[in-house]
């Protein structure tokens, strides 16, 4: 089979390319370009029913919604009815996340109900009878039942390795590591004295990503999970051995995306990204966050949008939205609803810096800006990123011309009829 990535190395523009590109108001041409190059992933697998998503350079931010079941809390409806909230208040994909309760039901569900590409993380699934009794094979036929069932993209930890170990425990951070995935593959690591099969067999998975045409996220195992940890050596020596995975993914066909941490001080996020972007041969990048601060539960959607508008202005192309949840509990609706609008807000911001996305998003804020001026409620509305609650929040005015902040004093009012405007 010629994958996706193939045809657009020979000069092909297939249909996913040229629904991209009308999406995102671009010559179809250079999608194709960069998809061949692998600086655009467009995750859609062979047996996927998903609307063509573009992720990477040109393409604007895009932002994921991580959903799903855990052990203690197993409730298919919700479930579904947070992808589909996820994806009518604007994510671009969803990651089924779920851990508890019948998983694969789950998976094909959350499928069913959106129209999105939906990633997976397959360890979940393959460690469900326990580590202690996961095989390799377990792990592979997770990948496989996964991508039967349509998924687009699933996250491999395949650089957590004996390597990235070593440098793990000769660093001095506190929480060592806070990625599932990770923990998981160094359990069944040290379980059985054997290198990761993700890793250690890294041919035979790229032969299964190119059977079904899955998009690899290699997940970042040794993510810092705390401001004293970040930017440190364990981290750096993943993302070493990621850019080597991601050239061996491009050799064969296999589009690739590469998650980055996490938690990382402010003043460290342009060093971070612009070194993961160059550590691994400018593949999309794909962050949790980063957190700016370790000290905002409840708020963590917040300190997630900071560090992730900032990073996306420095070349961050996938967000992941984090819910007010975030280190305490599992996310209700309302909690997916708030933490994907907080993260498009982030996107949005990053967009107005980006080489070759600046100019679409800065025309958006532009009408908002000549809207204000003619005081059109309506047009602001439409143009708000959360049009509900802009509604909501000014249906409290009295006056329906102005805000009730400023009543008959509002400086736009009077600066119409000081213009000589009515």
């Amino acid at each position: 089979m010629t994958t996706l990535m193939e045809k657009a190395h020979a000069g092909l523009v297939t249909d996913e390319i040229k629904c991209v590109a009308v999406n995102e108001g671009l010559d179809a041409d250079d999608v194709r370009k960069y998809l061949a190059l692998g600086h655009i992933v467009i995750p859609k697998s062979i047996d996927s029913k998903s609307h063509p998503v573009g992720i990477g350079k040109l393409m604007r931010t895009k932002i994921n919604a991580n959903i799903g079941t855990s052990r203690d809390y197993v409730d298919i409806e919700a479930e579904v009815k947070k992808a589909i909230t996820a994806e009518k208040y604007g994510a671009d994909t969803i990651m089924d996340l779920s851990t508890g309760g019948d998983l694969d039901l789950v998976r094909k569900r959350i499928i069913d109900a959106v129209n999105i590409p939906v990633g997976s993380v397959p360890i979940y699934q393959a460690a469900g009878k326990g580590i202690e009794a996961m095989t390799s094979d377990d792990m592979f036929n997770a990948v496989r039942i996964h991508a039967k069932d349509g998924i687009d993209f699933v996250t491999i930890h395949a650089g957590v390795n004996h390597e990235s170990f070593r440098r793990l425990k000769n660093s001095d951070r506190i929480l060592n590591v806070v990625s599932r995935g990770g923990a998981l593959t160094l359990s069944w690591m040290k379980n059985n004295y054997e290198e990761n099969p993700f890793y250690a067999e890294y041919d035979y998975l790229l032969e299964l990503m190119r059977e079904y045409e899955l998009t690899i996220s290699l997940g970042d195992g040794m993510r810092p999970g705390c401001i004293n940890d970040a930017s440190d050596r364990a981290k750096f020596e993943e993302f070493i051995q990621l850019g080597e995975l991601v050239k061996r993914a491009r050799a064969t066909g296999v589009q690739t995306l590469v998650e980055g941490p996490g938690h990382v001080p402010i003043d460290e996020i342009g060093l971070s990204v612009t070194s993961m972007k160059h550590l691994t041969e400018n593949a999309p990048l794909y962050l949790l966050g980063p957190l700016v601060t370790d000290i905002a539960p409840g708020y963590d959607h917040i300190t997630a949008a900071m560090g992730g508008a900032l990073a996306g202005m420095y070349g961050a192309d996938f967000l992941c939205m984090t819910t007010p949840a975030e280190h305490l509990a599992l996310p209700d609706e309302d909690d997916i609803r708030e933490g994907t609008i907080v993260t498009r807000i982030a996107a949005h911001v990053a967009d107005l810096t980006k080489d070759g996305v600046s100019e679409r998003a800065r025309a958006v804020d532009r009408e908002m800006a000549l809207a204000r001026k003619e005081l059109d409620w309506n047009k602001q509305f439409r143009l708000a990123i959360d049009s509900e609650k802009a509604k909501k929040i000014h249906a409290r005015s009295k006056n329906i011309d102005t805000c009730s902040m400023c009543s008959e004093l509002c400086s736009i009012k009077m600066m119409r009829e000081v213009m000589g405007k009515k």
